[in-house]
């Protein structure tokens, strides 16, 4: 009984685990591969830096524009406001 077991335990791993296992390894070296392949890819068509500075600027340009207007009415409401007291 145990000189069968052992027996079909090697036959096991050398006929079926072992070429799984090396299938598997291949199957992840290959996916690391398109990986990293997909990262270079994504960094070659994303926006340059200066551009995304650029944006950044005008944003915070524009922003800046809207609290000035929002504190300006917002003096002209208090102003008011004191006037009808």
């Amino acid at each position: 009984m145990e000189a069968f077991f052992e027996d079909g335990v090697a036959w096991w791993v050398s006929a079926i685990e072992l070429p799984a296992l090396a299938g598997l390894l291949a199957l992840v070296m290959h996916q690391r591969e398109l990986m990293a392949q997909e990262k270079l890819e994504a960094m070659r068509n994303f926006a340059s830096i200066a551009a995304v500075r650029e944006l950044e600027q005008r944003l915070a340009s524009h922003l800046l524009r809207i609290e000035a207007k929002l504190d300006a009415t917002a003096l002209k409401a208090e102003a008011l406001t004191g006037r009808e007291r």
